[in-house]
C-alpha cells in the first residue's frame, strides 16, 4: 500500500457515515445515496493529491454534495422531490434515551417522521446546511468549505432553514 493510499484510508474513510448521511438527505433514496458515496469516494481518491490537509470531512462532504448535484442534473430532478413519510430507515434525529414502552416508541416514530418530513420539505440549499450543521455537527467554517460559499451565507441559510423547519413543524402540530 502506498503512502498516499494509507493516508487516504486514515483521513477519508472514517467519514463514510457522514458522507452517506448527507447523500441520503439530499437525494432521498438509499440506493442512489450508496452510488453517490461510491462515486464521491472514487473522485476523492483520484484527487487526494489536491487535498491540502486539515480535516478531510468538509473536503469529502463537498465532493459528495457536488456528486449529488451532478446526479440531480443527470436525472433532471433539480426541482424539489417528494417526501416519503413512511421511511422507516430515516436517519435518527435525537440521541436521547426514553423509556421503551409501545406508546413512547410510537410517539418517537411519529415525531421522527414529522421532523424528517419537515427537513425533506426544505429547499436543497437550506436542507444541506441544516444537515451539515445539526446532524453532521460541522462548524460554520467547515460548512463554508464543503459548500464553497462564504461563512455569512452559511449563517443566513442556516437561520432561514431553522425558521422554515420551525414553521413546518408548528403547522404539522
Amino acid at each position: 500500500m502506498t503512502d498516499s493510499s494509507s493516508r487516504f484510508e486514515a483521513e477519508v474513510l472514517p467519514c463514510l457515515d457522514a458522507a452517506y448521511s448527507l447523500a441520503r438527505w439530499l437525494v432521498r433514496d438509499d440506493h442512489v445515496a450508496e452510488d453517490v458515496v461510491q462515486d464521491a469516494y472514487l473522485r476523492a481518491f483520484r484527487y487526494f493529491g489536491s487535498f491540502r490537509g486539515g480535516d478531510a470531512k468538509p473536503w469529502l462532504l463537498g465532493i459528495v454534495r457536488n456528486v449529488c448535484y451532478s446526479w440531480f442534473v443527470q436525472q433532471k430532478r433539480a426541482a424539489e422531490f417528494e417526501c416519503d413519510l413512511e421511511d422507516a430507515d430515516a436517519p435518527t434525529l435525537d440521541g436521547h434515551e426514553r423509556a421503551q414502552t409501545p406508546e413512547t416508541l410510537l410517539l418517537q416514530k411519529l415525531e421522527r417522521a414529522q421532523v424528517t418530513a419537515a427537513i425533506s420539505g426544505l429547499p436543497v440549499a437550506f436542507r444541506e446546511v441544516l444537515v451539515l450543521r445539526e446532524i453532521e455537527e460541522l462548524s460554520y467554517e467547515e460548512i463554508a468549505r464543503a459548500l464553497d460559499i462564504p461563512k455569512g451565507t452559511v449563517m443566513s441559510r442556516l437561520s432561514r432553514a431553522r425558521r422554515l423547519l420551525y414553521d413546518a413543524l408548528r403547522e404539522s402540530r
